[in-house]
């Protein structure tokens, strides 16, 4: 007799369904880091609603781009201090238990021959791994960090992020994007600036250029004029000139729906000297207006101070003294060309840029994925 089969023997065996995905954290904690010309800053913050809400930040000069614009190599002392900045990051991330970040590095890395070096060090000696970002992404990131700012009766919008390396202008489009979603188009731009019509209305950029002159850049083309206020016109039209290939240079006309946003240092501490200031106050300058006009008059008490009444001045502060004018020269070149009563002044970048891309991507944000 032959032995019976077990029970099922031969059957095909139940398929086996996929677990469901888990719902993302919302207590997961990101890190952003943006390692500039400049300065190393870098931000950690949680989800909330469809903003976030920051729990660490980190902000320090480091010079990394000090001597590049003769040398082309980051020097061995700029990669010091830079890596002792970046071990504090590392630190603070260790110490919110932080999995999901990003750190990037823009125009001195891009431009420096020993970049890859300099990055090779930074992971030996911190754990951390750094990415050279290009331009354009570079400046959709400073794009969709100031959608919030941006009005629902705006038509053309300039997005104008001053950095210490390179300064980055996008031009947009939003009179075909309904008025109540023209935030959210711009939100929608961190997947590319061109973008196939889907179901949302589609935020038209018109054209962008990373023009490699910022703030710290600017002035060692021009570190050998010894007078003040020829120092700062010549940084103004030179600025100018190089913007000669921004197709709205030539065509745009400013209307009544334009609005420009500004995010960098060289903006905030013009709003901070224009609302007279003695200490910083993020909550009274991110968000701010201003028109060509109040601009203007700051940067004229900036060059009647003179360098040493600048220096001692608490509205622009020590570390910022030697830079401001050059910020602020790219800033009167913009209000010459498109002059507005309606610059929005951004305490955001490329920080919260990243942030609001990371997040979006994992569906944490209330209103995501954009």
């Amino acid at each position: 007799m032959a032995p019976r089969r077990p029970k099922g023997a031969g059957a095909f065996p139940k398929p086996v369904e996929s677990p469901a995905p888990s719902p993302p954290d919302p207590d997961t904690l990101y890190a952003a880091l943006d390692l500039g010309t400049n300065s190393c800053r870098m931000l950690i913050a949680q989800p909330k609603g469809s903003q976030f809400h920051v729990i660490d930040s980190f902000s320090k000069s480091v010079q990394l781009g000090l001597g590049l614009e003769s040398s082309g190599r980051l020097s061995r002392a700029s990669m010091g201090r830079t890596v002792n900045a970046m071990r504090i990051c590392m630190q603070k991330i260790r110490r919110h238990k932080v999995t999901r970040m990003r750190l990037v590095a823009t125009e001195a890395c891009r431009r420096a021959t020993n970049a890859g070096q300099f990055i090779a060090q930074v992971k030996r000696e911190t754990g951390l791994k750094l990415e050279i970002i290009e331009p354009e992404e570079e400046a959709r990131l400073a794009v969709i960090s100031c959608a919030p700012l941006v009005s629902t009766r705006t038509d053309q919008l300039l997005v104008v992020d001053i950095g210490g390396g390179s300064t980055e202008l996008v031009w947009i489009d939003l009179t075909n994007v309904p008025r109540h979603d023209r935030p959210k188009a711009i939100m929608r731009l961190h997947s590319g600036f061109k973008q196939d019509p889907g179901p949302f209305p589609v935020a038209k950029v018109v054209d962008w250029i990373s023009v490699p002159l910022g703030v710290a850049t600017l002035r060692d083309q021009f570190r050998d004029v010894e007078n003040d206020s020829a120092r700062f016109a010549l940084m103004s039209w030179f600025f100018e000139e190089n913007l000669a290939e921004f197709a709205p240079y030539a065509s745009e006309q400013v209307t009544e729906g334009f609005q420009i946003v500004g995010t960098s240092g060289t903006v905030t501490t013009v709003a901070a000297s224009h609302l007279g200031l003695r200490r910083y106050d993020r909550s009274k300058v991110d968000g701010l207006r201003m028109t060509s006009q109040q601009i203007d008059a700051v940067i004229q008490d900036y060059l009647q101070l003179g360098p040493e009444g600048r220096r001692n001045d608490p509205r622009i502060g020590k570390d910022r003294q030697a830079l401001i004018m050059s910020g602020a020269a790219i800033l009167q070149a913009l209000m010459r060309i498109w002059p507005t009563d309606r610059l929005s002044v951004a305490d955001r970048g490329l920080r919260e840029g990243l942030l609001y891309a990371q997040m979006s991507a994992d569906g944490v944000l209330e209103d995501g994925p954009y």
